[in-house]
């Protein structure tokens, strides 16, 4: 049985060109058990250009929609073109802290 991480990696690998792709499972960064709950997803693609960002989230929301669904609590999008991608040093930002469970206020 495929893990939660590898599930999406490959429904996006298989849906898009995929020029770099980094998937973190920060589930130990959250509250509650560290689960398969918490990812972080930097994507580059030239499916993306001519793209805003609210389209290439959906884009991907798509693909992943069933673990959405259900084991996956956060996906953090971080989306690039190759071009983006390059003049951003290949870097990402860190992904917005959790705010579900206990760390709630």
């Amino acid at each position: 049985m495929s893990s939660v991480a590898e599930l999406i990696e490959r429904k996006v690998r298989e849906a898009l060109p995929v020029a770099h792709l980094e998937l973190e499972n920060e589930s130990h960064q959250h509250s509650g058990p560290a689960t398969d709950s918490h990812f972080k997803l930097v994507l580059v693609s030239d499916a993306f250009s001519g793209l805003r960002l609210v389209q290439r989230h959906q884009k991907i929301y798509a693909l992943v929609a069933e673990e959405l669904a259900g084991p996956v609590h956060a996906l953090a999008l971080h989306t690039f073109t190759p071009e983006e991608w390059q003049a951003r040093g290949a870097e990402a930002a860190d992904s917005p802290n959790c705010r579900g469970g206990s760390q709630s206020s």
